[in-house]
């Protein structure tokens, strides 16, 4: 599954890899668990990955890869900035090391894109990360959604990635004293969907602000809601869209 993407922070999504679970508040009105759901019937990409519950869909935790969609980035030839797994977590503790390792291949190997990868599970990227290739194209990401999870900023900063981004999304609760000391990219939104919990324009603020001074560019993808569409993703009468330089090739 590999497509153009409306993502505002990237241009197209692919995904070697299908499943997942829960691990944390952020992942309680997951938008991926949703989707997945309408395409899990008898012979559907994401069949037996999820399952009906009493409050609706849910991962089975049960982790594929998507033979068919491996190698997908080297057929593009126009270059792109690609989502990678924005239905799955490549770090998830059910996916085997090796498979990982054929993905980054692959990255590696498609140069002239560039990618970005989103972890929750910032204990296995930093474990895993020694073993694995880190060519300039490669962003790692990790996602912060509460103070109580700051901890993952950690673990990122002793990965070798040459470009280093938080997804504070969704926007959970206040953040202060944020260590962006080896934070290249920070993005902010508030939830969307059903059930979306409210954000604080105070709490986006004291990151942007924490941003500027640390010279950490900042990217506000949106207010989220119910109908994010009309919310907007306006900050203080701007749009704030700033991102890292892409790789010279």
């Amino acid at each position: 599954m590999g497509q153009s993407s409306t993502i505002e922070w990237t241009e197209a999504t692919w995904n070697p890899t299908r499943g997942c679970s829960r691990i944390s508040p952020g992942c309680e009105h997951c938008y991926a668990e949703r989707m997945a759901h309408r395409l899990s019937g008898p012979g559907k990409a994401y069949e037996h990955l999820t399952q009906r519950g009493r409050q609706g869909p849910r991962w089975t935790g049960l982790i594929r890869t998507a033979e068919d969609a491996i190698e997908l980035p080297l057929r593009w030839k126009k270059p792109r900035l690609v989502f990678v797994n924005s239905m799955s977590d490549l770090f998830h503790e059910r996916l085997d090391e090796a498979d990982i390792r054929r993905i980054f291949k692959v990255m590696e190997k498609a140069h002239w894109h560039t990618f970005q990868l989103l972890t929750k599970r910032s204990e296995r990227l930093r474990s895993l990360s020694g073993r694995l290739p880190w060519p300039k194209n490669v962003w790692m990401g990790v996602s912060v959604e509460s103070a109580e999870y700051l901890h993952r900023i950690a673990d990122l900063a002793q990965t070798p990635a040459a470009t280093k981004f938080l997804s504070i999304e969704p926007l959970l609760g206040p953040l202060q004293q944020i260590p962006l000391g080896r934070v290249d990219w920070v993005i902010v939104g508030g939830e969307s969907g059903p059930g979306a919990r409210p954000m604080d324009p105070e709490w986006v603020r004291q990151i942007r602000d924490q941003c500027e001074q640390a010279s950490v560019r900042f990217f506000f993808k949106q207010w989220g809601g119910v109908r994010k569409k009309t919310t907007g993703r306006i900050l203080d009468g701007r749009t704030w869209d700033d991102m890292p330089p892409r790789p010279v090739r």
